[in-house]
């Protein structure tokens, strides 16, 4: 008995694991996110643990950076990139994740 519910427990935390959901942000301008650099265009955002894992839509590649997520009190109505100038780049110090209350911070 013990043995079903362990593996009950382990097929529910694999699903938690594939429904990760994923943001589709698009970037304007070269920009600094954490410790990596990403060029404009769009990407696909995943939060995987502490990190912030950016996928180039174009090329499949993948960028991943550490990432302070939050819970605020009020869901946000769309995914929102907030940056600041940071010499001829941007620089992301901020995501407002459209659909749930949860903002990344870099």
């Amino acid at each position: 008995m013990k043995r079903m519910l362990a593996l009950g427990v382990l097929f529910l935390a694999s699903l938690t694991l594939v429904s990760a959901k994923t943001y589709n942000i698009v970037i304007s301008n070269t920009s600094k996110v954490g410790t990596v650099q990403l060029k404009a265009g769009e990407y696909k955002l995943k939060v995987d643990g502490g990190n912030a894992v950016f996928t180039d839509v174009n090329s499949d590649k993948t960028f991943s950076t550490p990432v302070k997520v939050e819970t605020v009190d009020k869901k946000y109505d769309a995914t929102q990139v907030q940056t600041t100038k940071d010499g001829d780049a941007d620089r992301i110090d901020e995501i407002d994740l459209g659909g749930s209350k949860t903002k990344l911070g870099f």
